[in-house]
């Protein structure tokens, strides 16, 4: 079943408090932070970077080694991905034509909040409920996009196939579903308020695209799969550097 392939598939689903404490916190920033960001200037921006950096290592102190790695490697590969996406190609567009300060260490609590929902008691239990809940909103989202909207949603529909396969050929599909509640969250969210926009075309292949895109979470599974993929890296550098650096010879 691809709702199991998650690693923490064998142990009995708790429900710990820690875990409703990251999605809610998270949730509750994204919702306070962007429709703050729509009437602020530059240093609004840098102050809600500097709150975000605070809020997300108060929040990496109760995880282990892993995890942080995870964090550090989607913080990089988002922060590369967002200059690449919307400053060269202009895929989506800031209000200031910039990336945000908030941004980095969004996409951190971001990840987090995904890992906390993936191994949250909830999903654990109803993983294939909310599975089925998640394909076929996402789908009809998507169907709505190419049919009904007002702008076509040619490349939210073929994002959404992307995150099918995730979903299917991905190690983690608990936190592709996570990925998918917050980061449609804070896509509505932040587009509703004019903190970014999406081009109407697509520009790699010119397709017309929604604002946001209906299955724009695929390009969030981007920045999980990186994070599951390079974090024993990241580990395994650490780990020499220690070595080599504060070991000393007995």
């Amino acid at each position: 079943m691809l709702w199991t392939n998650f690693s923490l598939e064998s142990v009995e689903p708790v429900h710990r408090f820690r875990d409703y404490f990251i999605i809610v916190f998270t949730f509750v920033c994204v919702a306070l932070t962007l429709p703050s960001d729509a009437d602020g200037d530059l240093v609004w921006q840098y102050k809600l970077g500097a709150l975000a950096w605070f809020f997300l290592l108060c929040l990496l102190k109760g995880e282990d080694a892993n995890i942080r790695a995870q964090i550090v490697v989607a913080i990089i590969f988002a922060t590369i991905g967002e200059h690449i996406a919307s400053i060269y190609l202009g895929g989506y567009t800031y209000r200031f034509e910039n990336v945000p300060a908030y941004v980095p260490p969004g996409h951190g609590m971001v990840y987090l909040s995904s890992v906390a929902m993936a191994r949250s008691g909830l999903f654990l239990r109803y993983a294939k409920e909310i599975t089925y809940l998640v394909f076929v909103s996402c789908g009809l989202w998507s169907l709505w996009g190419i049919t009904l909207a007002e702008r076509g949603d040619v490349a939210g529909a073929l994002l959404y196939c992307v995150f099918i396969v995730f979903m299917f050929k991905g190690r983690s599909p608990l936190l592709y579903l996570g990925a998918f509640f917050i980061t449609t969250w804070l896509e509505l969210i932040g587009t509703a308020y004019g903190v970014w926009y999406w081009a109407e075309l697509d520009p790699l292949f010119g397709w017309p695209g929604g604002n946001p895109p209906s299955g724009v979470a695929a390009l969030y599974c981007l920045i999980d799969a990186a994070a599951i993929y390079g974090a024993p890296h990241v580990l395994r550098l650490v780990d020499m550097t220690k070595r080599r650096f504060f070991v000393q010879p007995g």
